[in-house]
């Protein structure tokens, strides 16, 4: 597997919003984008797989494969109300949109809080969601961030035991966190991403992972 991990660009916006569309059809206001590459305080890393006559660092790709294993929590949902009932970034349904999926980050007070992680729908299954979530966490630590936090549905198993193997553990529950059917969400937060521990845990499982699925390409800012 080719798939590489970058962050997201302006001429990217229409195939991520529509990889969000895919992934979380019922979700509103949909993530503005555009205004997101001007916000300080969040990051967005997309996965592609560059075609054989591309470099590392063109922009194309073709799909690889990776679950859905994250829905933008409720907190994301209302800073995109609280910025504008916006309309979605806007892509042609048959656009070859290059990207296979986006991982969405908030950094606050020495926090990283991943606010959603979606992989397009041909492209699930092959480990890219993983792949984005090993990039955010790669991403949390240049950054210096202290923890990591997210919310899940509490139904959504499968990505519980992947946040859990990556060190996040279950600390509380949102009652009604989710807009489109009322579920609970489980809150999940890691120790301290700093501790040598963690570091040693993090880079055991990287390795595992390049082992089942190839070299791991990951460009950070």
């Amino acid at each position: 597997m080719n798939v590489q991990i970058r962050t997201l660009r302006l001429e990217d916006i229409g195939c991520v919003a529509k990889v969000e569309r895919q992934a979380f059809p019922t979700l509103w206001p949909p993530t503005p984008f555009k205004r997101e590459l001007d916000n300080r305080l969040a990051k967005y890393l997309v996965a592609w797989e560059p075609k054989p006559s591309e470099t590392a660092h063109s922009n194309r790709s073709e799909p690889a494969e990776s679950p859905n294993i994250s829905h933008r929590s409720f907190l994301g949902r209302a800073l995109g109300i609280f910025r504008g009932r916006r309309r979605p970034d806007k892509t042609p349904e048959d656009a070859d949109c290059a990207l296979l999926g986006f991982v969405g980050l908030w950094f606050m007070s020495g926090e990283a809080h991943i606010t959603g992680i979606a992989v397009e729908e041909a492209s699930r299954g092959k480990g890219i969601g993983e792949l984005l979530l090993i990039g955010s966490i790669e991403l949390a630590m240049v950054r210096n961030a202290t923890v990591m936090s997210l919310e899940a549905r509490v139904s959504n198993f499968v990505a519980q035991a992947l946040y859990e193997k990556y060190g996040f553990q279950n600390v509380g529950i949102r009652k009604g966190y989710y807009t489109d059917n009322r579920e609970d969400a489980v809150i999940m937060t890691t120790h301290p991403i700093n501790d040598t521990s963690y570091r040693d845990k993090f880079h055991a499982l990287k390795n595992a992972y390049r082992q089942r699925y190839g070299e791991i390409k990951i460009e950070l800012p």
